[in-house]
Parts: structure tokens; sequence; C-alpha cells
């Protein structure tokens, strides 16, 4: 009799993932079928002069592009931003975190800065740019604190807003115990607050590549932001679009790739 349960139990599960795998597929691919009739109406409206592919591109010229900077300097482009954009996030997630642990463990350091932090956050960083470049000089250093700038304060935040909010009955079970704050820190808090660590990481990657884009903007010999500028500067509209496009691809594989680590964690933690 059990057995029979036991075994309807593992066919009805099944039965759920291969929903669940089906569902997945169909979302994907309507995904891709969506990204494919936007490219063919984009190419077609440009074939038929309805846009102006001088101003808006067109798919075939971006793909000519593409396939020119590709024989030419792109993966160097390609190699100065990605650079840049994960020493900025590394760094940014590292004081962050830091900055965040430090505001939690003093209150008084915490209720001190918060109205600093506001202002900070608010703050246009992109006005910064020229206060950086003097400070710090032109070049990949200017970039990378442009980067920080920019990613820093929301980790502080977002790290501090999840530490604050830990469950307060575990900590309180905790000082009933002895548990000192340092316990607390690495034994209830921490561990509570893995979900808001990988939020924040997925929103930091996005902002590192943001400042560091900016940071290109302003002052850069390299990278996809220096090719973006270049391409408006001499109207080679083509250039622009598919330097835009081939960025778009970095943020989504940075992005996912901390969405693959942040599974692979899950499992191993679910295993134990």
């Amino acid at each position: 009799m059990k057995n029979n349960r036991k075994q309807q139990v593992s066919e009805e599960r099944k039965k759920y993932l291969k929903k669940v795998k089906l569902k997945k597929i169909e979302i994907l691919a309507t995904q891709i079928s969506i990204v494919i009739a936007l490219i063919a109406i984009w190419e077609i409206l440009a074939q038929i002069g309805k846009i102006d592919s001088f101003i808006a591109s067109q798919p075939s010229r971006i793909l000519k592009t593409f396939l020119n900077l590709s024989s030419n300097n792109l993966l160097e482009h390609l190699m100065i931003t990605c650079t840049e954009t994960i020493i900025g996030f590394l760094l940014g997630t590292l004081l962050g975190g830091i900055i965040a642990i430090i505001l939690w463990w003093s209150p008084f350091i915490s209720k001190v800065s918060e109205p600093f932090l506001v202002v900070l956050n608010s703050l246009p960083k992109i006005a910064l740019g020229p206060v950086i470049i003097i400070w710090v000089g032109a070049g990949m250093p200017a970039i990378i604190v442009m980067a920080l700038s920019i990613s820093l304060i929301v980790t502080i935040l977002e790290i501090l807003n999840g530490f604050i909010h830990t469950d307060n009955e575990k900590i309180k079970m905790a000082k009933t115990f002895n548990a000192n704050k340092s316990q607390i820190l690495t034994k209830i808090v921490i561990p509570s607050n893995i979900p808001t660590f990988f939020n924040t990481l997925k929103v930091n990657i996005g902002l590192s590549l943001v400042g560091v884009i900016s940071g290109e903007f302003l002052v850069s010999k390299g990278g996809l932001g220096y090719l973006i500028v270049y391409g408006g500067q001499v109207f080679q509209l083509d250039l622009v679009m598919t330097s835009v496009i081939i960025l778009a691809i970095v943020a989504a594989l940075m992005y996912q790739s901390i969405v693959f680590i942040e599974k692979r964690i899950n499992v191993n933690e679910n295993k134990f």
C-alpha cells in the first residue's frame, strides 16, 4: 500500500516537473519569437524606406558592422569594458558589504551616516565625472572609480536594510543564550540575508556596467562606451547601434552568471 502511494506521488511529481519544464520552454520560445519578429519588422521597414536606416540603422547593416569589428579590435574593446566592470563590481560589493556590517554593528554610526548616504545616493554620479578625472587621473582608474561611485551606496543601503530587517525573534533567542554580537552576525544575520546578497549582486552588476560606460563616455581610449561616443561623433550610427546591442548582450550574460551562481549555491544548500 505504501509503495503504491509512493509510486503515485512520484508519478504526480514527474508530471508536475514536466509541466514546469514545458512552461519554461514555451516562455523562452515566445521570447525568441518576439525578438525575431522585431528584427524582421525593423529590417523590412528599413528596406522599404519607412525607417531612415542612416538614423535608426538596420539589422543587416548592424551585422556587417559587427563582422567588421570582429575582424579588427572588437575583442580588445570588449575586454576593456568587461575588466573595468568586474573590478568595479567586486570593489563595490566588497566595500559595500564591509561598510554595511560596520553600520549594522554601530547604530550610532548608522544614524550619523544616514543623511549623507541618502544625499550621495540621490546625487547624479555623472556630475562627479570631471572631479574624479582630476583626482584620479584619466584612464581606467577614473572609470573604475566612476563605477564604484554608482554601485557602492546602493550596495550599502540594500545590505544594511536586509541586516536591519533580520528576524528579531531569532536574534532575541540567541541573546538569551548569551550570544555576542559577532556570533549573531555570523550565525544569524549573514546566513539569513543570502537572498539579499544575491539580489544586491544582480543590481550591482548592472550599476557597475552603467558606471563604466558613463566613465568611458567621459574619458577613454577603448571600450564599448568609447565606440558608442566615437560612432556618434563621426555619425556612424551603425557602429553606435552595434555597440549598444553588444553591451546589452554583455549585461545579460553578466546578470545570468549571478543567477547561475545563486542556483548552484541553493542546490548545494538543499543537499544538506
